[in-house]
C-alpha cells in the first residue's frame, strides 16, 4: 500500500497547479544560496522535489518524459496515473486482485484512444484554419502560466517562431533570450540571431555580407602551458626572446586565420589584447567568449562549422550572414546577424520585472514551442477544458457496461479517474465541481457535443465557439502514460530495500 499512497501524495502536490486558475509553487533549494523558483510547470515542481518512496519517483518519471516528448500535459499526466491509482487501491480492498484491474485499465485505454481518435479534427489543407487552430492551442497552453494576461500576443510569437520551422522539431533554432526591465508586453520575436556579446574596441561595427568563422581555440599568447615549466635564463634579454617568440607564435596563428578570407572571427575562449589589435588593423571584427550554447547554435544558424585548426582553410566550412550590428535591447548591448543562411532561425527576446518572472515566462513559452512543433507535425487537434475526457470517459462507461466479470469495476473506475480532471480543473477555479460535472455529462449524452468547463464565466460553455483547443499528441501522451505508470505501480506488492552495490575488490 505504501506504494499507492507516496505515488497520490504527489499526485496531490502538483493537483491545485491544473487549469486556467491553477496556483503556483514556490520551490526552495535547500543547497547553498537557497534559491527560489516560482513555477506551476508540473514537470519543473517534481523534477526538484526530495522524494524517497519508490513509487513516486515513478510518477516524476513520466513528467519528465511528458515534458521532453511533447512539452505540454506535465500535470495533468501525473494527475490522472494518482486518480487510476485512487481508484485502484478502493478495488484492491474490496478484493479484486490487481492483475484484472490492470486488464479492465488495458481494455479502458484501448476505448478512451479509439474514442479521441474518431473526435480529433484535422485542419492541415486549409493553412488559415490551421493557422487558427495553432493560435488557439498556443492560446489554450499559455491560458495556464504566467503569460496568461497577455496570451494572445505570445501566442502570436509562439506561432510565428514554429511555422518559420517549416515542420522541422528542431528547438535549436529558437533562441530565447531574457533581459530583465520593462514589462512581459515588450517581448518581441527578431528573424535573425541575437549574441550576447559586445564588439571589441576600435573594431568595425557593421559588417554586410559578413563571411564568419566560428572557433573554439586558445588566442592568449600561446604561453608555455606545461604545468609548473621553468625556464632558466642567464639574461633579461633572453626573457624578451621568448616573448618575441610569443607574439610571433600568435601573429602567424592569426595570418592563418586570416588567410580564410573572413571578416568575422567568433571565438569560444578568451581573445588577449595583441591578437585583437591584428584582427582590428586586417578590419576583422573579433567577438570573444560566446559562450559554448551560443557558438554551437551560431554554427548551426549561419552554416558553418566550429573550427579549431586553422591549417588548411579549403576544408573549413564558413558561416554566412547578411548584415552584423550593434542592437541595443534596454540598458545592454548585443550583437545581431540578420540574413542567416538558416532561414528558420529567430530570436525570441523576453523582457520582464524580475528574474524569477523571465525564468518563468520561458518556461511557459518554451512549452508553448514545444506543443505547436508537435502539433505542426501531426495536426490532429481536439477541444479542450475538460472536453476530451468526458469523451473518453462517456465511451469507457458504455464498454462497462458492456463488460461481463469483475473487469468491469475497473473499466468504470477508468472513467470515474479521467473525469476526475475536469473535476479538478472546476475545484482549482473555485466553482461548485460536482454540479458542473453532471451538467457536463447530460451535455455529452446529447449528439456531436462540444460543451466544455468555461472557468471565466464560471458555466458549461461551448469549447468550440471559446476557441479551446488542445494537441491531440499531448492528450494521447498523457492518456497512454498515466495508463502505463499506474498499471507499472500496481503490479508491486512489496518494496524491498536492497543492500547498496558492493566493489568488486572487496569481496
Amino acid at each position: 500500500m505504501a506504494s499507492f499512497i507516496g505515488a497520490m501524495a504527489i499526485a496531490d502536490l502538483v493537483k491545485t497547479t491544473l487549469g486556467p486558475k491553477g496556483m503556483d509553487k514556490i520551490l526552495q533549494s535547500t543547497g547553498r544560496g537557497r534559491n527560489v523558483t516560482v513555477t506551476n510547470d508540473g514537470a519543473t515542481i517534481l523534477k526538484s522535489l526530495h522524494i524517497d518512496n519508490p513509487a513516486a519517483k515513478v510518477l516524476v518519471d513520466i513528467s519528465k518524459v511528458q515534458d521532453d516528448e511533447v512539452g505540454d500535459g506535465t500535470t495533468s499526466v501525473v494527475v490522472l496515473a494518482g486518480e487510476l491509482l485512487r481508484e485502484a487501491e478502493k478495488l484492491v480492498n474490496m478484493k479484486i486482485h490487481p492483475m484484472t484491474i490492470i486488464a479492465g485499465f488495458r481494455m479502458a485505454a484501448e476505448c478512451a484512444h479509439n474514442a479521441l481518435l474518431l473526435k480529433a479534427m484535422d485542419n492541415k489543407e486549409d493553412s488559415d484554419k490551421f493557422r487558427s487552430d495553432l493560435m488557439n492551442i498556443a492560446m489554450t497552453t499559455l491560458s495556464s502560466k504566467i503569460l496568461s494576461q497577455d496570451k494572445e500576443y505570445f501566442a502570436d510569437l509562439a506561432v510565428d517562431a514554429v511555422l518559420r520551422l517549416k515542420g522541422s522539431t528542431n528547438m535549436e533554432s529558437i533562441q530565447i533570450l531574457k533581459k530583465p526591465g520593462g514589462s512581459l508586453k515588450d517581448s518581441f520575436l527578431d528573424e535573425g540571431f541575437i549574441l550576447d556579446k559586445k564588439i571589441g574596441l576600435g573594431q568595425p561595427k557593421r559588417i554586410e555580407n559578413a563571411k564568419i568563422l566560428v572557433a573554439n581555440t586558445a588566442m592568449d599568447t600561446d604561453k608555455v602551458k606545461i604545468y609548473g615549466a621553468r625556464v632558466r635564463v642567464d639574461s633579461m634579454a633572453k626573457v624578451a626572446e621568448i616573448e618575441a617568440a610569443e607574439k610571433q607564435k600568435m601573429r602567424e596563428k592569426v595570418q592563418k586565420i586570416i588567410g580564410h578570407g573572413i571578416n568575422c572571427f567568433i571565438n569560444r575562449q578568451l581573445i588577449y589584447n595583441f591578437p585583437e589589435e591584428l584582427f582590428a588593423d586586417a578590419g576583422i571584427l573579433a567577438i570573444e567568449h560566446a559562450d559554448f550554447e551560443g557558438i554551437e547554435r551560431l554554427g548551426l544558424v549561419t552554416g558553418g562549422d566550429i573550427a579549431s585548426t586553422f591549417d588548411n582553410p579549403e576544408s573549413v566550412k564558413l558561416g554566412h550572414c547578411k548584415v552584423i550590428e550593434e542592437i541595443m535591447i534596454g540598458e545592454d548591448r548585443l550583437i545581431h546577424f540578420s540574413g542567416v543562411q538558416m532561414g528558420q532561425a529567430c530570436t525570441i527576446v523576453l523582457r520582464g520585472a524580475s528574474e524569477h518572472v523571465l525564468d518563468e515566462a520561458e518556461r511557459s513559452l518554451h512549452d508553448a514551442l514545444c506543443v505547436l512543433s508537435q502539433t505542426v507535425n501531426d495536426t490532429r487537434v481536439l477541444h479542450g477544458g475538460g472536453w476530451p475526457e468526458m469523451v473518453m470517459a462517456k465511451e469507457v462507461d458504455e464498454l462497462a457496461r458492456k463488460t461481463p466479470g469483475k473487469k468491469s469495476h475497473a473499466i468504470e473506475a477508468f472513467s470515474r479517474a479521467l473525469q476526475a480532471i475536469p473535476t479538478i480543473i472546476a475545484d482549482n477555479a473555485g466553482l461548485d465541481s460536482a454540479d458542473l460535472i453532471s451538467q457536463l455529462r447530460a451535455e455529452h449524452h446529447k449528439e456531436q457535443s462540444t460543451a466544455g468547463i468555461d472557468v471565466i464565466s464560471g458555466g458549461v460553455g461551448d469549447m468550440k465557439e471559446l476557441g479551446i483547443s488542445e494537441s491531440f499528441k499531448v492528450k494521447q501522451a498523457v492518456l497512454l502514460s498515466a495508463t502505463e505508470a499506474a498499471e507499472m505501480i500496481l503490479r508491486v506488492d512489496e518494496i524491498v530495500t536492497c543492500a547498496p552495490r558492493r566493489r568488486e575488490d572487496m569481496m
